[in-house]
């Protein structure tokens, strides 16, 4: 090299000497690869099985905080909750496409969003398991990747209907198990939906089909209110429903107008104006919510009330619910009502006080899982025989609470026999001063409500999602008479 030749800088070592570098490639190590659609549906199912969160309540906030909106708001939400409804059909295919027993939670969760997207969705299947594979990284670290890139690419080979001819149990020699893989549920889920469905469990496939179905969103209007509607139509049966042409499920306020509507299935209204169909001789001015959280019944009773000249009083046993109740009846502008906090089995008014009461009493949940889909992995059998208890307590005192004559509407978001008829039944045996009353006569114009063809369960009104489009809500009408003249509680 000539001497007046300037001198070359040393090249740095890769990584190592040059001050830029390090950093730069840390950068991009660090960046995670997964897209953010699938790290929150992602997120979401590891709050809901580490912190028991309630996907419907997480996952908005995740996709408001995230800033995600359009369509990738919308795969996130296919990919929440298809997986959580699909995860019984999908633990059993990645059983069969794994050779191992044990599985790591995280990786499993993204052994069941891979799965959801190569067995439902339109998700190409490279695509499907190399996002997987990027997602994995981000959450676990490398070592799984290659693991889930092998299982995937099995499941990949099979279409959904094929993997359940392979890994569901026979129907013929145990339909319960078969139903349970084919429509992922539990199998007690699966026995408790037939025994209501009584005479027509033929329909059971329809009925399971029916609960993994995304539900429409429906508003219920304030009774009296006017304004302009947004695209939508009405439903069928409510006077007050709506339901949306668009997913937004927040409520609908119309400024200036007096126009103002909630989200509210259309079988929980019709049994909140099953309620106020019934007459009762006398007077009509006290009317009772006994378990009024969150407070969508109490919302429209209180409109009805209003109506009426009758005054609502709405009770919940827990404070910020029965702020919920409060602030759900200002923002409808009622004027004449109550909301307390306090225990249902031991009221702190009078017996007799009220003319009509609704019991809408705690329960499994069990008729709305197309909302909740991960409920049913949540709940067991037990669960529901501790809800008996507490649902016959509170219809007891929703009976002592009304006057003779009065009317008590007993309502459940389930459809099983031990949280609907046999409640109902039991506490009417009970007493001498009871009426069960024709629940679906009161609701004529909906077909098909009657829970059973003859017998004990004909007086009680049973929605199904397969057959009314709405929520599992069961309705039960009892009068109560003076003491020792009860028309017959069976």
């Amino acid at each position: 090299m000539p001497a007046h030749a300037p001198r070359r800088a040393a090249r740095p070592h890769p990584g190592r000497d040059h001050p830029g570098r390090p950093a730069a490639r840390r950068s991009r190590a660090a960046r995670p690869r997964t897209d953010p659609a699938r790290r929150a549906a992602y997120d979401v199912l590891r709050a809901v099985a580490d912190r028991d969160a309630y996907a419907n309540l997480l996952l908005p906030a995740l996709l408001a905080e995230r800033g995600l909106t359009g369509r990738d708001a919308s795969f996130a939400t296919e990919l929440t909750y298809g997986t959580l409804r699909g995860r019984g059909s999908y633990d059993a295919i990645l059983a069969a496409c794994s050779d191992r027993d044990d599985i790591d939670p995280p990786v499993r969760d993204v052994l069941r969003l891979g799965t959801h997207q190569l067995l439902a969705t339109r998700v190409g299947s490279h695509a499907a398991v190399a996002t997987s594979v990027d997602l994995v990284k981000d959450v676990c670290g490398p070592r799984p990747s290659g693991f889930v890139n092998a299982v995937l690419r099995r499941v990949a080979t099979r279409d959904l209907d094929g993997w359940i001819q392979i890994v569901a149990p026979d129907r013929s020699r145990d339909p319960s198990g078969y139903l349970a893989v084919r429509y992922s549920y539990p199998r007690w889920i699966v026995d408790a939906f037939r025994d209501a469905l009584g005479s027509h469990a033929a329909e059971i496939d329809d009925a399971l089909a029916a609960g993994n179905a995304r539900p429409q969103v429906v508003l219920a209007l304030s009774p009296g209110a006017d304004g302009p509607l947004p695209d939508g139509e009405r439903t069928r049966w409510s006077p007050y429903g709506f339901r949306l042409a668009g997913g937004d499920p927040s409520p609908l306020v119309a400024s200036g107008s007096g126009f103002e509507a909630a989200v509210q299935d259309e079988a929980s209204q019709l049994a909140a104006l099953a309620l106020t169909r019934t007459g009762v001789p006398g007077q009509d001015k006290q009317w009772l919510d006994l378990c009024a959280g969150p407070g969508g019944k109490a919302r429209l009773l209180g409109g009805l009330a209003a109506e009426r000249g009758a005054r609502l009083v709405a009770a919940d046993l827990h404070p910020h619910r029965a702020r919920r109740v409060l602030d759900a009846l200002a923002r409808a502008g009622r004027e004449s009502y109550g909301v307390i906090a306090a225990d249902g089995r031991q009221a702190p008014w009078r017996p007799g006080t009220f003319d009509r009461v609704l019991a809408d009493v705690p329960c499994s949940g069990l008729g709305s899982l197309r909302r909740r889909p991960e409920a049913r992995w949540r709940k067991a059998p037990g669960d529901v025989a501790e809800l008996a208890s507490l649902q016959r307590q509170l219809l007891g005192t929703a009976l002592d609470s009304v006057r003779p004559g009065g009317v008590v509407a007993y309502v459940t978001c389930s459809p099983h026999l031990a949280e609907t008829r046999d409640v109902v039944l039991a506490v009417a045996q009970s007493r001498d001063d009871v009426t069960i009353l024709d629940a679906p006569a009161v609701l004529a114009e909906v077909p098909r409500l009657r829970q059973a063809d003859s017998g004990d369960g004909s007086r009680f009104a049973q929605f199904w999602p397969h057959r009314h489009g709405t929520d599992a809500i069961f309705l039960a009408l009892l009068r109560r008479n003076d003491s020792g003249t009860a028309e017959g509680a069976g």
